[in-house]
């Protein structure tokens, strides 16, 4: 629930201020900073991707475009500048500091790696070591000394216990493990051991599948940008009524940089975040819905819809016998183009779905978490059968996997043969559909 202490006046020393400021002042002009400077740095970048000939890359079985793709580094630029500013402060507890520390060094492994993806290309699996390499960082394994014993611990983000909706409010010794307010993978401190080898494997699938989920949903001019932000502003929410002000600050920082760049990306589009921005963008969702806890569940909700495509996508990819990030068009927003929706009706319905979502999980209480990702599930299944029948209004078969559509004379899309995939043409996708 949002509660009234949202307005309290907590407040934050800023290292370039003499004075403290209220929490929710520090909150604010973060966010808004961070949002002016990714917007002006796009500038940048888009004069600087022009200047040395960076304008998209030739992958196979998409078309070139000459589309500057190095949005990510301008948000990531705005990110960091931004926090370091108002975010990194003496009254931080030191863990939660040393995670940041760790996050911007495996944002910026990210953002080199898909930096360099962007422009030249890289094959899947070098993109999937510097992953993998980012998620060993941000847990970030090593050692303390504590009363001359040395403790192997993991001082970063890992994932290895869940809010328990069934649970008692409080711990006590006398528990069942199911009754306990959180339920653990194994262990029940960062330690490094054998035991620790599911928490770190699920909080690898966490981390990796954020950011390839939101690298595959930034298909349409706007849409990854704007739905990012939008869950970005519902952990800012979430963390605030939890009482964890640090984080909500980071959170709103991160909303206000993703923010700063959809104006450059809305469509029309003048600039690609590319997978530099994706990827980054996926890294710091994921590692945000686990610090401060009580927001995975949050993150999956909000994100449902796109985690759903994702994984049918992928399923139905193996089942061809393709790789499962092999590029086709048969995800959901592709599909709802070939309904007939405009670019931007798409984003706004992407938009909507979120912000419900959002709202529903800020409000339902603990227990009933289930019945809102079970709704999502029903909103997924209800959007695909409304995309199904406006396909065969329209006279269009569906075969996952096939060419392109050929344009009819009067400029109607229409299957080349009986059973095609529905993949509209690249100009449609960056511009304007009436």
């Amino acid at each position: 629930m949002i509660q009234a202490s949202l307005f309290r006046a907590y407040t934050t020393y800023l290292p370039f201020l003499p004075f403290p400021l209220p929490d929710l002042a520090v909150l604010l002009m973060g966010s808004i900073f961070a949002f002016l400077l990714a917007y002006l740095s796009t500038f940048g970048v888009i004069y600087l991707c022009k200047r040395m000939g960076w304008l998209g890359k030739q992958e196979e079985g998409r078309p070139r475009d000459q589309m500057p793709r190095l949005g990510g580094v301008a948000i990531f630029v705005g990110f960091v500048i931004a926090s370091l500013l108002f975010y990194v402060d003496g009254a931080i507890p030191q863990k939660e500091v040393v995670s940041y520390w760790l996050l911007l060094a495996g944002s910026l492994l990210i953002v080199l790696v898909h930096a360099y993806d962007d422009v030249k290309g890289l094959k899947p699996l070098p993109k999937l070591l510097a992953q993998t390499v980012a998620v060993i960082i941000i847990l970030g394994p090593g050692w303390t000394v504590i009363n001359g014993v040395t403790h192997y611990m993991f001082h970063g983000v890992l994932l290895f216990g869940f809010s328990n909706p069934f649970g008692a409010a409080i711990y006590h010794k006398n528990l069942p493990w199911y009754y306990e307010p959180e339920i653990t993978l194994f262990i029940h401190q960062p330690v490094i051991s054998w035991l620790a080898v599911p928490a770190i494997i699920f909080t690898w699938f966490w981390m990796a599948g954020m950011m390839n989920t939101v690298n595959l949903i930034d298909g349409l001019d706007g849409l990854a940008t704007g739905v990012v932000a939008i869950v970005g502003l519902f952990i800012t929410i979430i963390s605030w009524t939890l009482g964890q002000h640090s984080i909500a600050i980071l959170s709103a920082i991160f909303t206000g940089a993703t923010l700063g760049f959809l104006p450059h990306n809305w469509n029309p589009a003048k600039i690609y975040m590319g997978d530099s921005g994706s990827q980054f963008l996926g890294l710091c969702l994921a590692v945000l819905s686990i610090i401060g806890g009580a927001k995975v569940a949050l993150a999956l909700m909000i994100l449902g819809i796109p985690i759903l495509d994702v994984a049918i996508v992928m399923i139905n990819r193996v089942r061809r016998g393709q790789h499962p990030l092999h590029y086709d068009k048969t995800h959901l927003h592709y599909r709802l183009l070939a309904t007939g929706l405009s670019v931007r009706q798409i984003c706004y319905l992407f938009y909507g779905l979120t912000i419900i979502f959002g709202v529903l999980a800020l409000q339902l209480p603990r227990i009933y978490k289930f019945v809102g990702l079970g709704m999502v599930g029903i909103a997924m299944v209800a959007l695909i059968g409304w995309i199904d029948y406006r396909q065969r209004e329209r006279g269009l078969h569906i075969k996952l996997g096939g060419p392109d559509l050929k344009p009819k004379s009067d400029g109607e899309q229409v299957p080349s043969t009986e059973e095609n995939v529905l993949e509209p043409s690249e100009s449609v996708l960056n511009s304007e559909v009436s």
